[in-house]
This record gives C-alpha cells, sequence and structure tokens, in this order.
C-alpha cells in the first residue's frame, strides 16, 4: 500500500465584515477577512513503474487513472477491479508510470481535483517523470472526475479519456479548446447516460477544439470501459501528444 500526505495552507482574503468587534453604524463600508487555514490531504493509491524503470536515465510518461464509484473506500484492492489497475493486476506491462488513487467512501472525484492535482505532483516530483507527457482517464465517477480535472487544470495533461462520465458543459466551452480528447460511451447505458458525454463533446467542439474523437458502442451499456482499456490503441493515442 502506498499513502501520500501533503498538507496545505490557504489564505483568504476578501471583502467582509472586519474580524474585530463590528462597528454599529448603518450604511456601507469596506472590511477586510483574514484567515489561514491547514488541511491534511491524504489518499492510498497503487503505483506502477514499468519493468525497464531506473534502468536507464530515462523520463517515463504518466497515467492517473481514476475508478468508479464502486470502488471507493479503504480497500485498495478493489482499485483493481478494472481499467489499467485491473491489467496490472493480471500481468500486463505498460510503457506509463501509473497512479491509481482510491476516493474515500464519501467522497467524490469531481470535488477532489485539488488534491488529485496534489497527488500527481507529488509523484511527478518523486519518481522519472516525463512531465510533457501525463495523462488522464477514468470511468464513470471517474469519468466525472476526469472532465473535472481538465476543466479545472486546462494545461496539467497532454492528453485525456473520459468514459461514460459528464460535467459541466458551460466551463468546458471555456476551458478546453485545446486538450486532445477521446471520449467513451456505451449507448445503452442506464446509469450515466450518454447525453452526458455527447454534452461535453458538443461543448467542447463550440470551444474550437477539433482535436476530439467520440467513440460510442452501440451495444454496451455502463460498461464501455473494458473494451476501451483491453484496446492497446488507447495508450498509443496517448502517446500521440505531448505539451509543448
Amino acid at each position: 500500500m502506498f499513502r501520500t500526505s501533503v498538507c496545505i495552507g490557504l489564505s483568504l482574503m476578501i471583502l467582509s465584515g472586519c474580524a474585530a468587534k463590528a462597528e454599529v453604524r448603518a450604511g456601507q463600508r469596506p472590511g477586510v477577512f483574514a484567515m489561514t487555514v491547514t488541511r491534511e490531504v491524504r489518499m492510498n493509491y497503487l503505483l506502477y513503474l514499468p519493468k525497464d524503470y531506473g534502468k536507464a536515465d530515462k523520463k517515463w510518461p504518466l497515467i492517473l487513472f481514476l475508478h468508479g464509484a464502486g470502488e471507493r473506500g479503504s480497500d485498495l484492492n478493489l482499485v483493481k477491479k478494472h481499467g489499467p489497475a485491473k491489467l496490472v493486476a493480471e500481468g500486463k506491462d505498460f510503457d506509463f508510470i501509473i497512479i491509481s488513487p482510491q476516493c474515500r467512501q464519501e467522497s467524490w472525484w469531481p470535488t477532489m481535483a485539488e488534491d488529485l492535482k496534489l497527488l500527481v505532483d507529488d509523484i511527478a516530483g518523486k519518481y522519472q517523470v516525463d512531465k510533457s507527457r501525463m495523462y488522464i482517464t477514468g470511468l464513470s465517477m471517474g469519468g466525472y472526475g476526469t472532465w473535472s480535472m481538465i476543466i479545472k487544470y486546462p494545461d496539467m495533461f497532454a492528453a485525456a479519456a473520459p468514459i461514460c462520465g459528464g460535467g459541466d458543459a458551460v466551463l468546458a466551452k471555456f476551458r478546453l479548446a485545446k486538450i486532445p480528447l477521446w471520449v467513451f460511451h456505451g449507448a445503452k447505458d442506464n446509469v450515466v447516460p450518454l447525453s452526458k458525454s455527447e454534452e461535453m463533446v458538443k461543448a467542447v467542439k463550440a470551444a474550437g477544439n477539433k482535436d476530439i474523437e467520440f467513440t460510442i458502442y452501440p451495444d454496451a451499456g455502463h460498461d464501455s470501459w473494458t473494451e476501451t482499456y483491453n484496446n492497446p490503441e488507447l495508450y498509443k493515442w496517448f502517446l500521440n501528444y505531448e505539451k509543448k
């Protein structure tokens, strides 16, 4: 089991009521609110290093994989149920460093974008990561998390592959004009409707992003990830992209 713990301090400065006892006087006046908030970020994760890692002075591409809602909790073995983490557990070799974090039971990936960024930054600082070739993918809740991450940090990843997810189409239209995307969804998905991906793809295209592919599996239900992650073309597609 791997674990990372990061503490961050946040200073918020906004116009508000004064910290001292408020002056009782009618009318509008300026004020300053100042507070230092410290919180701990703690997340369990699986880390995969390629078989040739460390044998040469080489930087490796990185994939951040976000699991679905059913794999939340504190049992890391659940993360191996689907996706790259499953394939690694079955013995498949990848030419990527792969981070597969686990979402806490009470949490939701789209609310944890800042925490995930801290995790990726921590790994990228400790291991031989090619920071120009970092990628993100996720399924279901992880698909939502993928959209959330690239909207919040549009310059962090070289490419993204959200699977059966959705997100904020309004923000996508303004923030995702450049990142290459390959979106996947099952036409018969009765958990996350196909329309959720369709809305996001439409928004990204409206942003002027021409580097987007959209694969719809006509006979697939919610599980549109098994075929996607078993397809070697996905990993070749990632490696087509590098941040300049």
